[in-house]
Parts: structure tokens; sequence; C-alpha cells
């Protein structure tokens, strides 16, 4: 039930107003005058205030500025006798949602008060939404007690903090790290840690659509730009402004775009697809591949000018297996995190489960740990998770060599580390098969698994002998 404050000094139109609200299901306060009525403001905390301008004491202005000082503070509805286009502006300049002139019907008070109410829940909804997606892109998000988490926590803390004393835009973040290791929630904590925190958050995906489908979504266009531009739509770039942009998977992006993005980051500059002019935004970059830059710069597929404006901040997120002290605190956050949400809130973890937690590879790294517990909990209702429960799958992971990077398959078995040809491979292939069976070309058929007549042909392409 809404709570209604009446701030009106005319006794008769005061009594006529609450005894009509109290009717349509409204607790409602009355007050004449504007400093009772800002000391009942601050003890019922009413949804929705209609407020006299001339008042005894302090007049209606004067009273608004008081109520918009709250912790949260009520719609506010401006009623007057003396109604001028200078005191509509100076009271929504105040605070006031609307100005309505007496005298005023109950029904369309009414009316504006329903409107008040319904942006007053609309705004608490919204707030409700940010604090919830601020406290889970906080740092207190990042979970772990390792060396490695607390090293990457104070890096956000330090990164997030810089921004220029010119107020031009910070610095890009590339972010690096395996798929599943938590890019976009380390791209969430930058924003949420640092002076752009109220500011906006925008994201995309940079391998989920075609170029020039992301081109629009970047940087907008206007009418008409293309064929089916039939409004004008404003770029994740220009909505981005204040605040950060985020551009996951940037390893993905066409040649062309990165480009027009490079221009972004030197000029400051953005250009909606169809227009003719450039508009100024101040924008923070955090970009997340799990590529090699360096490499797909090697092979001409990403600009070398734009990584290195991408990489005046860098973040390296470690994978799950390099901080494997953290895989019981993960397990026992994600649990928590899962039983609640599926009321399986008498679950736990056995010895025997936590023991093949910690002895598994995680190529997957943290989503598939929280994946792994997720498929756990939704088949076992109550009880102890055991071993089985996880149903663990382990996945060779490619042999590495000394240089951290993964090596070729022959390396593996002791074969030379250097790449080689598929003819090459193939011909050696075919000289074990045959010296295994004595030159036999039909018995070499039958270990190869394919016909006599294959044999003989792949045999005449390599040039080999019976």
């Amino acid at each position: 039930m809404a709570t209604l404050l009446i701030i009106e000094d005319e006794l008769v139109l005061a009594k006529n107003m609450a005894r009509f609200f109290e009717k349509a299901g409204y607790l409602v306060e009355v007050s004449h005058d504007g400093l009772t009525g800002v000391q009942t403001a601050l003890r019922i905390q009413p949804d929705v205030v209609i407020v006299d301008f001339q008042l005894p004491g302090m007049d209606g202005l004067e009273v608004i500025r008081a109520l918009r000082k709250q912790d949260d503070p009520p719609r506010i509805v401006m009623v007057t006798g003396h109604a001028s286009v200078t005191l509509a502006v100076e009271a929504m300049k105040a605070g006031s949602m609307d100005l309505l002139t007496k005298p005023v019907t109950l029904q369309s008070l009414k009316e504006v008060v329903e409107r008040a109410l319904a942006e007053r829940g609309e705004r608490r909804a919204l707030d409700y939404y940010r604090q919830r997606d601020a406290r889970n892109a906080s740092l207190d998000a990042l979970v772990g007690e390792s060396q490695a988490m607390e090293h990457l926590r104070e890096l956000i803390r330090n990164i997030s903090g810089i921004e220029p004393a010119d107020l031009s835009p910070a610095a890009p973040i590339l972010i690096l790290g395996e798929t599943g290791t938590g890019k976009e929630l380390v791209a969430k904590a930058c924003h949420q840690t640092g002076p752009r925190a109220k500011a906006p958050f925008m994201e995309i995906n940079c391998a989920a659509l075609p170029a020039h489908l992301i081109e629009g979504e970047l940087f907008g266009f206007e009418k008409g730009a293309f064929t089916d531009a039939h409004a004008r739509k404003v770029g994740l770039i220009e909505a981005a402004d204040g605040g950060t942009l985020f551009l996951d998977e940037i390893a993905e992006l066409d040649l062309g775009l990165q480009a027009k993005l490079l221009r972004v980051l030197e000029n400051l500059r953005v250009r909606r697809l169809g227009a003719l002019t450039d508009r100024q935004v101040n924008v923070r970059i955090v970009a997340a591949t799990n590529r090699d830059l360096d490499e797909q710069v090697r092979e001409g597929r990403f600009r070398a000018d734009l990584m290195y404006r991408l990489k005046v901040f860098q973040i390296q997120i470690p994978p799950l297996r390099a901080r494997a002290g953290d895989i019981s605190v993960l397990a026992a956050h994600f649990l928590t995190q899962l039983a609640n949400r599926y009321a399986r809130r008498e679950l736990l973890i056995g010895d025997d489960a936590m023991a093949a937690l910690q002895a598994h590879d995680w190529p997957g790294n943290v989503r598939e740990l929280r994946n792994v517990l997720e498929r756990a909990v939704l088949l076992k209702h109550s009880g102890v998770l055991g071993e089985k429960d996880l149903m663990l799958v382990s996945v060779p992971r490619p042999v590495e060599n000394v240089s951290g990077k993964p090596a070729s398959a022959t390396s593996a078995v002791g074969a030379p580390a250097q790449p080689v040809s598929l003819d090459a491979l193939e011909r050696e292939h075919l000289q074990k098969a045959l010296a295994q069976c004595s030159g036999n070309v039909t018995q070499a058929a039958k270990v190869l698994g394919i016909s006599r007549d294959t044999l003989r042909y792949r045999m005449e392409r390599h040039g080999l002998q019976r």
C-alpha cells in the first residue's frame, strides 16, 4: 500500500484530497506548513508527496529541495494557484516531476500520483539490479585465496583507479586468459572498482555477430544510412560515454573494424554510419581474448598498431591448474550458490569428490568446474557428493615444450619437434607398415585398414617399391 503525504495550507482542500486518496486505498498523512511537512516526510518515508507552492514558513521550492536530500527521496508533485513558466522551470530544477495548476480535479491528480508511483517502482527496480550487478562484478566476485588471485586483485585496483588529470579517456586494458578463466568478470571488476563505476558498462562479443552487424552495434547509424536503417541508432561506443566498453573476443574483430576502432582510440571521436560529423567520446576500452595476439599479428589477422594501443595495461588471468589451492574455495562457493538456486541445501562435498576435483586438469578452467558441480547438484537431491556424482572426464591437454607453448603431436612421442608435411608423415607410415609385413602388400593393407588397390596407389604416389 502506497504512502502519500499532502502538504497543503488550505484546510478544506487538504481534507478533500486526503479523503479521496484514502478511499482509493492509500495511506495518507497531511501537513499544513512546509517545516512540519519535511519533518513528517522524514518520519513516514512517503512514496509520493503533493506539495503546495505558497506555504507558511518554507515555500514549496524549499520543501522540494529539502525532500530531495533524503537517502531515498519520494516522487514530488507541486500544485499552485499562481503558475508561471518561471515557476515551472524552478520546480523541475528543484526536483518536482510535475506541476499542476489550481483548481485541479482529484481524478487528474490521482493519475499523476499513479504515474509517480510507477516511476518510483521502476527507479527502485533499476537501483536494485544495478546494485546486484555491482556486487556480482566487484573484486569480491573474484573468488580465490591463492597468491596469484591476490596479485590479480591488486593489479585491478591499481589499473582501474588510474584516470587522466585532463579528463580524457582512460588508457585501454587488455585481458588475456584461457577459455573459462573469467575474463568478463575481470572486465566488470575493472569497471566497478574505478571512478567509472556509476557510469555505463557496455559489452559486445566480437565473435557473436558478422562484421557488418558489429559495425552498426559499435558505431551506430543514422536513419537511411542503409536499406534497413529505418530509425537512428546510438552505437555502443557512444552509449558507453563516460564509462567502459568491453570488447570480448577482440581477436575475432574484422580488420576493417580494427582500423575504425584504432581511430576511436587515437582521436577519441566516433562517427555513426551515414553521419557527416564526429562525436567526442570519453570511454575506456577493455578488450579480452584467449588468443596469442602476437601470433595473430604475424599471420596478418590482427593489426599490430591496434595491438600495441590495447596493450597499455595488460592483465593475464592464471588458469585454474596454476592455482590449484583455489579449487576447494571455488567448489564450496559454487556449491552454495547452486544449492540455493535449486533448493538442495543439504548437499556437501565428500573427501573423495574433493580429491577428484583437486586431481583434475581443468582444461575448461573455472567455467568447467562450475558446470561439473551444477550437473552434480541437479542429479543429487541431498547427502554428500561423491567422486561418481561428479562424472569427471579427462581431456588430454596438448603437450607443452620448454617454452610453454603447445608442441606438435609428433614431438610428444619422440618424433622430430619441427612440423613436417602430411605427405612426409604418410610416406613414413607406409614404409613402417610394409617393413612390419616384410613387404607383403596384402598384409600391410590389412594392418592399415585400407584396400590393396588403395595401398598400391599410395605406394606409387610416394615412389615406394615392394
